[in-house]
């Protein structure tokens, strides 16, 4: 396990920062989220990882997380800028106590700027990227990508490749650091071709008539006879004669040419040709070639699909539901085998956290009597 010994500190939030400790949980490290005391549990990322709940509110609380985080190589906070210095766990505090520390900001808008102390969700920061003004239909509204760009990609995924890198550099310097996690900047840095491509003929300057986005008949996504959906992203030349070619073998005739004089009418033909049969009859004519047509799988088709059955791209979790595999593979150091691990409920490990930090019994029991500490008895691992 390439993480194998480094202890991280989660505070709970949603959505980014549980994807960032997943990660790191997926591959070894030891991740401990720092629950609040009776929260509704809306953690759904909480694989692999421990639960201490506390009172925040009470400076016994605060003293347990300066503990923690005395012994800790990584600190995860989605707060927004301020929240943990009023806490008294701010980077300035816990870096004298640890200068070894990671310690990982994780925002929408950065720890600066006029934006810095707004409320935002992943629609808001896409948004100030100016990536969302590239996504949607022709004539329509701009059409946010679910939470996934923000939130995900430019969230919780750069914010573990920022504390991998600087894990790595700690190895020279021995010394921890701090690390601003925008997700604005996060979004706009994983849409850089994006930038940086304006100059070549893939955009046309009109949303939702591009090569990407819908824009042509032979990178699009077409409804099936059974209400289905399948992709065509034939862009290459050789690539879109196998697909004639796939279709002549299947009886199909008027396929438009790849470079039609009217796109649009070349796109209803396209449309035409792939309501004639369902999605499943199309899988069987295409599969194992290279006219790059695949089919639009549901979430519960996904780890179906012969391709991701055989590669184990989906594992089973300890409630028999699918979950997407760790990814990517490392050959000498893979992530953990994850199907029997269960997700903690908050404050199920209270104690046990509690122990391994040298808090003797006595001590504990009356953290819990103080409603300082909160311990699930129903699954404790002791």
């Amino acid at each position: 396990m390439a993480l194998k010994g480094i202890k991280v500190i989660e505070m709970a939030g949603l959505a980014p920062a549980p994807f960032c400790g997943m990660i790191l949980s997926d591959f070894g490290a030891d991740v401990i989220r720092v629950d609040k005391a009776n929260a509704p549990p809306l953690d759904r990322q909480g694989r692999g990882k421990r639960s201490i709940a506390l009172n925040l509110k009470s400076p016994e609380g605060i003293a347990v997380v300066h503990r923690l985080c005395s012994e800790a190589d990584v600190l995860i906070e989605p707060f927004r800028p301020g929240v943990m210095e009023k806490l008294g766990l701010g980077p300035s505090t816990l870096l004298s106590q640890n200068p070894r520390l990671i310690y990982a900001r994780l925002t929408g808008f950065g720890q600066s700027g006029p934006y810095s102390l707004m409320a935002g969700h992943d629609i808001n920061y896409v948004a100030l990227t100016g990536l969302l003004s590239l996504l949607g239909r022709h004539g329509s509204n701009p059409i946010p990508p679910q939470n996934l760009l923000a939130d995900f990609a430019g969230g919780g995924l750069l914010c573990a490749m920022g504390i991998a890198m600087a894990l790595f550099e700690r190895e020279r310097s021995n010394m921890g650091q701090i690390i601003d996690a925008s997700m604005v900047e996060g979004a706009a840095y994983v849409g850089s071709w994006i930038f940086k491509s304006q100059d070549m003929p893939v955009w046309s300057g009109v949303r939702g008539k591009s090569w990407f986005d819908g824009g042509l008949h032979y990178y699009e996504t077409y409804k099936t006879k059974d209400d289905k959906y399948m992709t065509v992203g034939a862009l290459e030349p050789q690539f879109y004669q196998e697909l004639i070619n796939q279709l002549a073998n299947a009886g199909v005739e008027n396929v438009p040419d790849q470079f039609p004089n009217d796109l649009e009418v070349a796109n209803n033909q396209m449309a035409s040709i792939f309501l004639q049969k369902t999605q499943a009859e199309w899988q069987a004519i295409f599969d194992q070639t290279d006219a790059c047509v695949t089919p639009v799988l549901g979430l519960g088709d996904a780890p179906l699909h012969q391709h991701n059955a055989f590669r184990g791209s989906f594992i089973r979790n300890a409630k028999g539901k699918y979950d997407p595999a760790p990814a990517p593979r490392l050959s000498r150091t893979p992530a953990l085998d994850l199907g029997n691990i269960e997700e903690p409920s908050i404050g199920e490990n209270s104690r046990e956290v509690l122990v391994e930090m040298g808090y003797k019994t006595e001590e504990i029991e009356q953290l819990i009597q103080d409603k300082v500490v909160h311990q699930v008895n129903s699954r404790a691992k002791l």
